[in-house]
């Protein structure tokens, strides 16, 4: 993110995403949470700083240009009424993030075509989660908002601590074994997840591994409204 600096209005509007991110994160997973009985009805959706922002997450999405929300455990989300309902609060926040991030692609693609086909088929994620491309005001509003929520939804989707792609593969599981458990603890109790994260959002400086899978992940979603 702090590589749009070049580019004020899309730095802007890529941490604006990020806090998007964040809060339609925190209110998919509640939301999802209470609907399929695995929460209390009266407990709070809002955004909560103490329980929803990572500062490792907030520090690899300024550095690398994607980042995560704080981890949700497996702990947190009870198995005892299925293990579909609560593979679906762990999926709730990345789709949620996916599908705000898609209708604002669309959106750009429908409201500025001259621009659109060029930028969406031929453009990477990562490079536009770093503000490397430079159009009008507009344009580069409307389309880091999206690629930000984009990128936010499908970096939790990777299937480790502290990302929220665990649990769901957790939870795909009949019978998690040794393995989820020896994950578990150095993945998420010892934080190497975390760690490996960091990594790949620093490394290499000129453009981050962690964008390179981004790309990979996200060329269809782009390609799409090309």
């Amino acid at each position: 993110m702090l590589f749009a600096l070049g580019e004020p209005v899309a730095f802007v509007a890529l941490v604006v995403a990020f806090l998007l991110g964040l809060a339609l994160r925190a209110v998919a997973i509640r939301f999802t949470a209470r609907t399929v009985g695995l929460a209390e009805r009266g407990s709070s959706m809002r955004l909560s700083v103490r329980h929803d922002i990572d500062p490792f997450g907030a520090v690899s999405a300024a550095v690398g240009g994607a980042g995560w929300g704080k981890i949700l455990t497996i702990d947190d989300v009870p198995r005892w009424r299925g293990r579909g309902r609560a593979a679906a609060v762990f999926a709730a926040g990345p789709v949620a993030c996916i599908l705000a991030g898609e209708v604002l692609i669309a959106a750009y693609a429908v409201l500025f075509p001259v621009n659109a086909e060029e930028v969406l088929a031929f453009a990477d994620l990562g490079l536009l989660l770093r503000g490397q491309i430079s159009l009008p005001v507009a344009e580069e509003i409307v389309l880091s908002l999206g690629v930000g929520l984009l990128g936010f939804g499908l970096l939790a989707l990777i299937p480790i601590p502290p990302l929220d792609g665990f649990g769901i593969m957790y939870y795909a599981l009949r019978k998690p074994g040794a393995s989820m458990a020896w994950m578990r603890l150095w993945f998420e109790d010892k934080n190497i997840g975390v760690l490996i994260l960091l990594i790949l959002a620093f490394f290499p400086t000129g453009y981050p591994i962690l964008l390179l899978l981004l790309d990979i992940l996200g060329a269809l979603f782009l390609r799409v409204w090309a």
